[in-house]
């Protein structure tokens, strides 16, 4: 049976339940490279329902799972979670808490840079290779003060993580954020610029579906910017729910980087109903239309 034959067989029975999505998604993955590791922003402590369905990772927090902010023993506390899971934590989020300034007059770089070295360090450890570096409350440009001199400061940031970042083997990948959650890179070309500014190849860019819908940004800054591209998130626009739960279309998007030979993750970062109920759905959703 020819290969292509073998995969529409493979999906068609998934839909009728009797071959498992992960099955048929693992068969189309491996001809294309293309999002064959779908994960999801949740706790490690779901990683046996995750892994049943078919997903590939988990996407945690920086502050609640590498816990920066904490003693070596609550580290431990955490490593003891993680050799448990049954799937890997290879990607992290909210990065900085709003009390670090990346930009404005209350600034603290050296604060930050000290917390990332404690963060990526343990990300190592613990196997994490992205850091979403969103942080809205850290990177939105206080009112009244210079837009480009806010950008000068982040893109110094930057530069100065990216070696630490290097150091232990992770990428900083920046997430645009829309206009209503942050008033500070909320585009993927706007954060791609950045990235080109910083000229590290351990700072990157992220491509956050829901972000992108919320704000109108169509998928030609995906095939610009998409050598950038490490990373990525997904959620409906509407209500920021899971994928499948208003059946959005995400298929020009995933076109775009079908063209751009995107090969990283794409983790679902939602608003839940109902995890358990939900959980077997958003895969299938997001397989049908890729």
């Amino acid at each position: 049976m020819n290969q292509s034959r073998r995969t529409f067989l493979k999906s068609s029975l998934a839909v009728a339940g009797i071959f498992s999505v992960s099955d048929a998604f693992s068969s189309m993955g491996s001809q294309s490279g293309f999002l064959k590791n779908i994960g999801v922003c949740t706790s490690v402590t779901n990683s046996e329902i995750l892994k049943k369905y078919g997903y590939s990772y988990i996407e945690e927090g920086v502050r609640n799972f590498l816990v920066p902010s904490e003693s070596e023993d609550k580290f431990s506390e955490q490593l003891a979670l993680a050799g448990k899971s049954k799937l890997p934590v290879t990607a992290c989020n909210s990065f900085l808490p709003g009390n670090l300034k990346s930009v404005g007059k209350e600034a603290v770089h050296t604060e930050i840079l000290k917390f990332a070295e404690t963060a990526f360090r343990r990300a190592k450890i613990t196997g994490v290779k992205i850091i979403v570096f969103g942080s809205g409350g850290s990177r939105a440009i206080p009112e009244g003060f210079p837009r480009e001199k806010a950008k000068e400061q982040f893109i110094n940031l930057c530069s100065q993580m990216g070696p630490i970042a290097a150091k232990y083997d992770v990428i900083v990948v920046i997430e645009p954020l829309n206009k209503k959650e942050c008033n500070f890179i909320n585009s993927v070309s706007e954060g791609g610029e950045i990235v080109k500014a910083v000229k590290h190849p351990n700072i990157q860019l992220l491509a956050d579906l829901y972000h992108m819908k919320m704000d109108d940004e169509g998928p030609e800054s995906i095939l610009k910017y998409g050598k950038l591209l490490r990373h990525v998130h997904i959620a409906e626009k509407e209500g920021r729910a899971a994928p499948g739960t208003h059946r959005e279309d995400f298929r020009p998007y995933f076109e775009a980087l079908k063209k751009v030979r995107y090969k990283g993750n794409i983790s679902v970062e939602c608003k839940w109903e109902n995890f358990e109920a939900q959980i077997p759905l958003v895969i299938k959703a997001i397989q049908e239309q890729i």
